[in-house]
């Protein structure tokens, strides 16, 4: 075991969790379905054509006028609500790693920088990053999203203005620590460019802690836009996301109409508490003071 590589040790110690590797396979299964939903899916929710009236609002089981079975039920607009939750899983999935990935690029880079250079460009940036971690990212997202309008750029910028925040606090801590090392000290030495020394030699060892903290981003995203998007401030109607379809059946619950708001509303639980369970464990992993 211990001539293992770094990466075989930190899969070996992963799979000791039981529950961190059930909550992966989950992650995983959900994007691969996901990204399967054009073969999986019976109707595409986005081809209007496909759709009928007449078979809106019907219970789980329902054998529909195309001839098959909507095992989940269907919505207001008649759209097959299994089919409309693999598509909205799959825009979930992809708003989230987008804006993620956006705001720790960002969020990463201002953080290093910063501590790279010190002085007064290091305190301006960080009263910007403390000024903005004052307020609930749910409250930024909410007006930014007011803003902006609908639609997918507009609400990943939202997202993104409102997550990379966190990762600029993060990078900045653990390039600080990384900024007096003697290895940090004798690149600065070397007539090197300030980017190529943060990039090359003091970025990718402040990885572990913006990797723990990008799991947990990527969960928030999802959960962001589900929100926005219940709240009319995300993605437009024709898009059937997971928040705008818990909010097109949320109007029918008290008619007993559960399942066009409660089946969405639980695929988009399990994908963001499995996400968490797997941030969980890599943080445990990462951080060696959380380490049995």
């Amino acid at each position: 075991m211990n001539d293992a590589t770094p990466l075989a040790r930190f899969w070996q110690e992963f799979r000791a969790n039981r529950v961190a590797v059930g909550a992966l396979i989950v992650v995983v299964a959900i994007m691969l379905v996901a990204l399967a939903a054009p073969l999986i899916a019976p109707q595409n929710p986005y081809d209007l054509g496909t759709l009928v009236l007449m078979d809106a609002r019907r219970p789980p089981g329902y054998v529909g006028t195309k001839g098959f079975t909507h095992w989940l039920g269907t919505d207001a607009q008649g759209r097959d609500l299994f089919s409309a939750i693999l598509y909205g899983l799959r825009i979930s999935i992809q708003i989230g790693i987008i804006a993620g990935g956006i705001a720790f690029v960002l969020g990463a880079t201002l953080g290093t920088f910063a501590a790279y250079f010190g002085g007064r460009i290091e305190a301006l940036i960080m009263r910007i990053i403390d000024l903005q971690l004052s307020f609930p990212a749910i409250l930024l997202a909410l007006v930014l999203a007011a803003l902006l309008g609908q639609g997918k750029v507009p609400l990943i910028a939202a997202l993104v203005t409102a997550q990379y925040a966190y990762f600029a606090r993060t990078a900045h801590g653990a390039a600080s620590a990384e900024r007096s090392k003697d290895y940090v000290e004798a690149a600065l030495s070397t007539p090197l460019a300030p980017a190529r020394v943060v990039f090359r030699h003091i970025l990718p060892n402040c990885l572990p802690p913006l990797i723990v903290v990008g799991t947990v981003q990527i969960a928030n995203s999802i959960a962001l836009e589900a929100t926005l998007s219940f709240l009319g401030l995300g993605l437009p109607v024709s898009e059937p996301s997971l928040g705008m379809l818990i909010a097109n059946g949320f109007q029918y619950m008290l008619s007993g109409r559960y399942w066009i708001s409660i089946y969405p509303g639980v695929a988009l639980i399990v994908l963001i508490v499995a996400i968490n369970l797997v941030g969980d464990q890599i943080r445990d992993q990462l951080n060696p003071r959380l380490r049995r």
